[in-house]
């Protein structure tokens, strides 16, 4: 077995993620200069990778529960609507995201209410000129990829300050108990689970929004973590577009791709049925097929659970090659690039 080396400690990070989701929610305690309910009619949520993450997170697990929409924005620019009746969640582990920290200003100027979610930064200042609430981020102890729990679990207890998202601090506590759960139990399957996918490219699939977005994690912790790629989507969706795409070269597709459904006990009937669909069809065209089951109450809990079977999986397929699973050469050089262009 290859040495592990860790350099960034992504491993005692990912397996601090109950941790620091107690922490997030003592950060968000007492804080002040909310909105009330009343005076939003809309919510916006600015961030770009985790950042961007953590906002489809809290669209799929806040959003089914609000009587009004979530947003979120990857990108330079917020929507047009922008004004006094938008509350403004702005993401960036730490505060210089240039995309965040662009948006977050020009939503500012617009009349939104920002809450800033940073380490720090360009963002952290703005937020403090303009009397902004701010839930701070020690990058330090929270990896933005590694943990997620502050960037995800903030807005979460912020909308239920606001009586926006009733009983999220409850739904966190659920999910801090089955990672804990989990992380007794995970090593010896998701390093069996890792060493099946090495040498293949993974396919992750999910059911509905909460599988969905479980699903992207994976993929990008693969990406980022295991430097392998990896491809996810969603069902049903995939089912009117994507599988069309398995039609021909079966003969290659299974040396090179494998297979990972994400389950979840709060799927819909028709997704249950759309996986049959998906397993019969996929037979042929992938090498190997793998089911990761959710566990844990509520929708939140089996989100993290999924979440979380993700981070540890990509840090065995590391291990198993024997890589760093903490820098990401790549994304600083393309950072680098887009700097230099900006200035």
């Amino acid at each position: 077995m290859s040495e592990r080396v860790d350099t960034l400690g992504m491993w005692p990070a990912v397996n601090r993620l109950p941790e620091q989701m107690l922490d997030a929610l003592d950060r968000c305690q007492e804080l002040e200069g909310l909105p009330d309910r009343s005076e939003i009619a809309n919510v916006l949520v600015l961030g770009m990778g985790p950042g961007g993450f953590a906002g489809d997170l809290l669209a799929v697990t806040a959003g089914r529960f609000m009587p009004m929409p979530i947003v979120v924005v990857k990108s330079y620019q917020p929507p047009s609507y922008v004004d006094e009746q938008t509350l403004v969640f702005a993401l960036s582990a730490s505060g210089d995201t240039p995309e965040i920290v662009q948006a977050a200003a020009q939503a500012a100027e617009a009349g939104g209410r920002v809450v800033a979610v940073t380490g720090g930064g360009q963002l952290a200042q703005m937020a403090t000129q303009w009397g902004a609430p701010l839930v701070e981020v020690d990058p330090m102890l929270y990896p933005p990829r590694a943990g997620l729990s502050v960037l995800t679990v903030a807005p979460m207890i912020i909308l239920e300050q606001m009586g926006l998202f009733p009983g999220a601090a409850q739904w966190v506590r659920f999910a801090v108990d089955q990672i804990r759960i989990r992380r007794d139990t995970a090593r010896e399957p998701t390093a069996a689970l890792a060493r099946h996918l090495a040498g293949t490219v993974p396919l992750v699939y999910g059911g509905g929004g909460l599988g969905s977005v479980a699903a992207r994690h994976w993929k990008n912790m693969i990406n980022t973590s295991a430097k392998a790629p990896a491809f996810s989507a969603g069902v049903p969706d995939l089912l009117h577009n994507e599988i069309a795409g398995w039609g021909q070269h079966g003969d290659l597709t299974r040396q090179v791709f494998s297979m990972v459904l994400l389950r979840h006990e709060h799927e819909h009937p028709e997704v249950m049925r759309g996986f049959d669909v998906l397993m019969d069809l996929m037979d042929e065209v992938v090498s190997s097929i793998y089911t990761v089951e959710a566990e844990g109450e509520g929708p939140v809990a089996q989100l993290f659970d999924l979440m979380y079977q993700g981070s540890v999986t990509s840090l065995e397929m590391a291990a198993a090659v024997g890589l760093d699973p903490g820098p990401v050469p790549a994304i600083m050089a393309a950072r680098q690039v887009l700097a230099g262009r900006s200035r």
